[in-house]
């Protein structure tokens, strides 16, 4: 692309830009800062400015010419953001007493990018959500003082212009987008209140009867708050520390939906254990939602929390879409090996299942083709460095640092939404001058007695497939009266017999996809022998035979029973047993 963006990488090496696709060369315009003690990094929204703190200064520069704008005598910062627009520069160091116990110096400070004054600097003990939010435009600034929420208009920080003043604010993030800004907080339970989460229309604070909508719920220690990118919904992710019934030792969460026109919900999630990860789709009328204990399940919800998309079940505990909504990666990291399902959202396609080993970082490209992975300190303090994908699964770049220094952090360079065109989807492999990066499998122990006999899959679970959730069309949504379904099974019935008696002339059943034909019709008929073995071949043949029918029903559209569908999940099993007995395992 014509677009040369870089990737910071930070570490102790030092830091130093790498710059993208196509070349992934180290960027020549920015001067390598070899310092040890690099403590953080930042750009601005729009990718055109980049700040670091080295342990001596906080420098500013210019991305495109590496023109040093701004540097603050700041030796102890360690946390730097830029304000939306890129007109404010807020760094924090850690809070210090006295040694006389007299409070200690104001550690937060917000800096005026062009003229480089502290336009305001405050107390801020927590590192936890240091920095203050604005909403998209600057026309607010929000920050969360002893309970309370306090709103600047304009970049006046010598002005309160508002406060939010609830019993107890624990939490609060302000919506993405153009004006009116919108206020989610949260608020936690005590002596037996319910915790409870409410949306506002900035500045509407008054009283209950001002809120947009509000939601409690009684099991919440904490609360995760995702706004969706229009602004129109919030999903709350509420968690105890603790699992009352010992299940988990994620404690337990539940997931609601909360909607700016009051309604709410909560998800209902069909697998239990906990939720490792919710996602919105960047359309804002989607989210993923990724549960339950592990194989954990997959699902998509619409607006309505009705499941459209079932990912079936896998190793995976994060989800991440592309910046344009059409690709949904889904990976297995941290304790998981790292296998990740590349799907194409419109079409609920699987694209590619690249797998990125011991990674602890992923992270999409703004241009909606590229991913990022990387094993980073302190994490994981072996094998540091990163990979470049393109979503087909080539892996295009792979950088791994020496064994005796360590990479705390790589990223990409932001862009505004709209500068890269989202582009149709590709599923072949985009060609790649490096092999492609499959891991060797971890053999399973085998004791010494079984080593030299085949190998046997004893699976402790079955996979579920993934299915479509969507009503099919053609069926429609109205339950059938009983005289209908009375038909509709004698017709069924009927149908299957005539099937069936067309099978047994044929003496080939209709198959539905030709690959199982092929497996099927390769072996003669031939008797083993063993009449027990022939019973057991023939029983599961009419077994296979059954799920084929079924499947062919829920193809037309037919809404199968739970049973019905355990039945389809074990026709791999099915297939593996008859093989075996066939071949004379």
């Amino acid at each position: 692309s014509s677009y040369l963006f870089t990737l910071p990488v930070r570490g102790s090496e030092g830091l130093y830009m790498v710059n993208g696709p196509p070349s992934f060369t180290e960027s020549t315009t920015f001067q390598r800062d070899s310092g040890k003690n690099c403590k953080a990094v930042a750009f601005s929204k729009d990718g055109s400015l980049f700040a670091w703190c080295n342990g001596e200064k906080v420098n500013i520069v210019s991305v495109t010419s590496a023109e040093l704008l701004r540097s603050f005598d700041l030796p102890k910062a360690v946390c730097l953001e830029f304000s939306p627009k890129n007109n404010v520069l807020a760094t924090w160091q850690a809070y210090t007493t006295a040694k006389d116990g007299t409070a200690g110096v104001p550690n937060l400070q917000l800096h005026d990018v062009k003229t480089g004054k502290c336009l305001k600097s405050f107390i801020q003990k927590k590192m936890q959500n240091w920095c203050p939010c604005w909403a998209d435009d600057e026309s607010i600034c929000a920050r969360n003082v002893n309970n309370e929420v306090h709103f600047f208009e304009n970049n006046n920080f010598n002005t309160i212009a508002n406060k939010l003043h609830l019993q107890k604010v624990n939490d609060f993030v302000l919506s993405p987008g153009a004006q009116p800004t919108k206020v989610a907080v949260y608020v936690p339970g005590s002596k037996g209140a319910p915790s409870f989460v409410r949306l506002y229309q900035y500045p509407n604070f008054g009283g209950p009867q001002s809120a947009l909508a509000n939601k409690s719920f009684f099991k919440a220690d904490k609360v995760t708050m995702l706004w969706n990118k229009k602004a129109t919904a919030v999903l709350v992710i509420a968690s105890t520390e603790v699992d009352k019934t010992g299940a988990s030792y994620y404690g337990e969460q539940t997931l609601h939906y909360i909607a700016t026109n009051g309604e709410s919900a909560v998800v209902q999630l069909p697998k239990n254990g906990p939720i490792y990860d919710v996602t919105w789709n960047p359309n804002s009328v989607e989210f993923c939602a990724v549960y339950g204990f592990m194989p954990a399940k997959a699902t998509v919800f619409n607006l309505k929390c009705d499941p459209v998309f079932d990912f079936g079940t896998g190793p995976r505990n994060a989800a991440y879409y592309s910046p344009h909504g059409h690709i949904l990666v889904l990976a297995g990291f941290g304790n998981l090996r790292g296998q990740m399902e590349v799907w194409d959202v419109k079409n609920y396609k699987l694209i590619s299942k690249p797998v990125a080993s011991d990674a602890t970082y992923f992270a999409w490209c703004p241009d909606g083709e590229h991913i990022v992975t990387a094993t980073c300190a302190p994490r994981l303090r072996v094998s540091n460095g990163y990979k470049i994908w393109h979503y087909t699964g080539s892996l295009l770049h792979n950088y791994e640092v020496p064994s005796n220094e360590e990479m705390w952090q790589v990223s990409w360079q932001p862009f505004l939404d709209g500068v890269f065109p989202a582009k149709a989807v590709k599923y072949q492999a985009v060609p790649s001058e490096l092999p492609s990066a499959e891991p060797k499998p971890a053999q399973a122990y085998r004791p010494p007695a079984l080593r030299n006999k085949p190998v046997t899959s004893s699976k402790l679970h079955e996979d579920e497939p993934p299915q479509n959730m969507k009503p099919q069309s053609g069926s429609s949504d109205k339950p059938l009266s009983k005289t209908a379904l009375k038909n509709q099974r004698k017709h069924e019935a009927k149908k299957a017999a005539k099937q069936e008696a067309k099978a047994d002339a044929n003496q080939e059943s209709t198959q539905s996809s030709a690959s199982q034909n092929a497996q099927r019709s390769a072996v003669p008929a031939v008797t083993s022998g063993d009449p027990e073995v022939d019973k057991k071949i023939k029983n599961l043949k009419k077994k296979l035979k059954a799920i084929e029918q079924l499947k062919e029903q829920a193809a037309a559209g037919k809404q199968l029973e739970k049973n019905q569908l355990e039945k389809i999940q074990k026709e791999t099993a099915l297939l593996q047993e008859l093989e075996d007995l066939e071949l004379g395992l």
